[in-house]
């Protein structure tokens, strides 16, 4: 039976990545809490706008690797709604534009509180969520897909909801962006080693192409190991030893870590990132009530 359209824009949204967008405004929002600068609705239109943009890049993604023949038949991840038929390629230009647009909506709340380092953010976010896998040099295809993710998943995610709130910044704030961000970049190592073939085989040159699979296996266990153990790091400027509850997470990547390690099956490694991706919101959570109490 086919999908209907609501069905189908929901896959096209990719739900299951969405916690790379969430997980890092949650340690944000905790650590401006803690700090007595927690803001109700500011933090609410973090978390939109955050959802937004990481909504428009799956889009994005998308479209692009529909146009570039990325996304073939033979792909081991989920159903790409435009290679597939679901939604032509015009329709996936508007939804990219309405989802951008409402983030920019949504950002202009934001930046009439926090000012101008908003609209830097902003426009930054946006212009690197399109180039991710689109425009004249495609991040993702030339090995940059880590630093992308990184970055936005992580040390400005972090950052940006901590300072709509605050209207500062703290060392610990900024190091607390590191793991998040790398939790992402385990999400993508997976992703890349999953699709090593195919992305080879359409001149996708992803760190994973270019090095192998035991070089992505390898970025995947370092990430999610010194991820799990930043608490430790952040106990140094900052005691909070409820925090260290955090750490528990690098147990919870052992079966994942044991499948990257051995698997190359389609279905192992989507169970990976499923996986991978709830480590990373309950390692926010866990760090987040532990840097509250």
């Amino acid at each position: 039976m086919s999908p209907n359209r609501l069905q189908v824009w929901f896959l096209a949204a990719r739900p299951k990545t969405l916690w790379a967008a969430v997980a890092p405004v949650i340690v944000g929002v905790a650590m401006a809490a803690a700090d007595g600068a927690f803001v109700f609705l500011t933090a609410l239109a973090a978390l939109l706008g955050a959802v937004l943009i990481q909504i428009g890049t799956n889009l994005a993604n998308d479209y692009a690797d529909f146009k570039t023949g990325a996304d073939a038949e033979d792909r081991l991840g989920p159903m790409r709604v435009t290679q597939a038929g679901l939604v032509s390629p015009a329709q996936m230009k508007r939804a990219i534009g309405i989802t951008f647009g409402l983030a920019v909506l949504d950002g202009l709340y934001l930046v009439a509180v926090a000012g101008w380092p908003v609209v830097v953010i902003g426009v930054l976010s946006i212009a690197f969520g399109l180039m991710y896998t689109g425009g004249p040099f495609p991040l993702g295809y030339h090995g940059l897909g880590e630093i992308f993710v990184f970055v936005f998943f992580g040390l400005v995610a972090v950052a940006g909801t901590y300072y709509v709130q605050a209207l500062r910044l703290t060392l610990p704030v900024v190091l607390a962006g590191v793991a998040p961000g790398l939790f992402s970049v385990a999400i993508l190592a997976v992703n890349n080693l999953r699709d090593i073939e195919s992305d080879r085989r359409s001149g996708k040159r992803t760190l994973a192409v270019r090095y192998g699979r035991v070089f992505a296996r390898a970025e995947y266990v370092l990430a999610v190991g010194v991820a799990s153990l930043m608490p430790i790091t952040l106990m140094m400027h900052r005691p909070k030893p409820i925090a260290l509850a955090a750490t528990i997470c690098l147990a919870l990547a052992a079966r994942p870590i044991l499948h990257v390690c051995r698997s190359t099956d389609g279905p192992t490694l989507n169970g990976v990132l499923a996986a991978t991706g709830l480590n990373l919101l309950a390692y926010s959570l866990l760090f987040a009530l532990g840097w509250l109490l």
